[in-house]
């Protein structure tokens, strides 16, 4: 396996890894701040009790996260060092802003939320909360910046020296692309915060049918997993693959599996592309879908992949293909979920439900998978491309760093990586047992 390929496997492998962590973090901060406004208004105990063991939960994701985020900012500098040769003037200034700003609001405050609450007033209190879900949602606006920059470059001019610098700062802070990215991917962080705080409630009630804190839970899993399973596919899923579509139609192209340009492009929800005869094996598809989702009408003729140099393909297309199918299907089923579960909910046969509970309780690893899945679609879509247009993928790596020493540090990031993995989930397993003793009363607040 040459030294590319290498590359490109070892960062794969680390940001997904790392990314299990931020995307449940988001989620978990602003059901926090939910969480502490209720008690704020009701003063009632038991949303104190709520917050604080969601609390710890997001802080030992928040160790983790940052533990597994450290290597990929250097395997910049190592695996792909004519990359940042080239564009690090433009990636550092959102990547320095994530570190100075937002990383150090999100922790400094995060201890006051821990370790503060006997010493805050209870608005004091709430504030660390909400600013901890300020830094949390500022950082990853920051690296969706840096990465949107990749997929839309904006912004920018080519030096004489082959390096290429902003001309803008605004220009490159309000890009459309990492609008439109940011609020995609922050849905999908509420999602996975709502399924895994749904599971949890799901988990109590299975156990101890009269759990106040599992009810709590389920509440607030439920409403909120619901309004961001809709809100992750419409608006903002629509708007960004209409945005795709404009800026990047061969990624779109191969996303759908769509070798050959139609009037009336259907979409396919199941299949296999066959990249020898470029069509799609055993397909299930709508007829003149895709026209309409993309330009609104279901007469429109969208470019298939033959309308492009198959040098410009995206690599690895079926990856691409299955990936996406992944992500919007398992879209499609938290909708159907979480609407059932909200039905259940409103008419107050959710608690006693078991049928439903069940599925709750098991569902919880699904929008990890799904937004790994957005990111892979995102990632590979861009493909050929490291910056769209301007930089091949081959041209970005570090040359003198060669495949065995790649491979002998992605193992050694395996092995650690193992060992982290246990480790939260001993952490976590431990938090949630001691969980279910908690029986707080009603009560008036600290």
């Amino acid at each position: 396996m040459d030294a590319l390929t290498m590359h490109r496997l070892q960062f794969a492998f680390t940001i997904t890894f790392h990314y299990l962590f931020p995307q449940l973090t988001m989620g978990l901060a602003l059901l926090i701040v939910i969480l502490k406004t209720m008690a704020l208004r009701t003063k009632n105990g038991q949303y104190d009790d709520a917050a604080r063991f969601w609390a710890k939960i997001f802080a030992v994701n928040f160790l983790l996260g940052v533990v597994t985020g450290i290597p990929m900012e250097f395997q910049f500098g190592t695996n792909w060092s004519q990359f940042s040769r080239q564009v690090g003037g433009i990636i550092g200034q959102p990547l320095a802003m994530e570190g100075v700003f937002s990383f150090f609001l999100e922790s400094a405050f995060l201890g006051m939320f821990l370790f503060g609450e006997r010493r805050l007033s209870r608005l004091a209190h709430w504030g660390a909360a909400f600013l901890v879900f300020l830094g949390s949602w500022i950082s990853g606006f920051f690296i969706i910046v840096t990465d949107a920059w990749m997929q839309h470059p904006v912004a920018y001019q080519l030096m004489p020296d082959g390096t290429y610098q902003v001309t803008s700062f605004w220009g490159l802070m309000m890009n459309p692309w990492a609008w439109l990215q940011y609020a995609h991917n922050e849905c999908g962080a509420v999602v996975t915060g709502a399924f895994v705080m749904s599971a949890v409630g799901a988990l109590y009630l299975l156990r101890d049918g009269k759990s106040e804190m599992g009810r709590i839970f389920l509440r607030l899993g439920v409403t909120s997993g619901v309004i961001a399973s809709i809100v992750q596919i419409f608006p903002t899923g629509d708007l960004h693959g209409k945005y795709t579509a404009r800026h990047q139609p061969i990624a779109i192209a191969a996303m759908e599996g769509l070798f050959h340009t139609e009037k009336g492009a259907p979409i396919v929800l199941m299949g296999q592309p066959n990249m020898e005869q470029q069509t799609i094996d055993n397909p299930i598809a709508v007829n003149k879908v895709l026209s309409f989702l993309i330009y609104g009408t279901t007469a429109a003729e969208v470019n298939g992949l033959d309308a492009y140099p198959k040098d410009l393909w995206p690599t690895t297309l079926p990856l691409l293909f299955y990936a996406y199918h992944i992500m919007a299907g398992l879209g499609t089923y938290f909708v159907l979920l979480m609407g059932g579960a909200a039905w259940l909910l409103w008419r107050g046969r959710l608690f006693t439900t078991r049928w439903m509970l069940w599925p709750l309780l098991l569902s919880f690893p699904l929008p990890y998978i799904a937004n790994i899945a957005g990111w892979m679609t995102a990632e590979i879509g861009r493909q050929p491309w490291l910056v769209y247009n301007l930089i091949r993928t081959a041209s970005g790596y570090s040359q003198q760093v060669g495949a065995g020493t790649t491979l002998f540090t992605l193992l050694g990031f395996m092995g650690m990586y193992a060992v982290l993995s246990i480790l939260w989930i001993l952490l976590v397993y431990r938090i949630i047992e001691d969980g279910l003793d908690t029986h707080t009363e009603p009560a008036e607040g600290h």
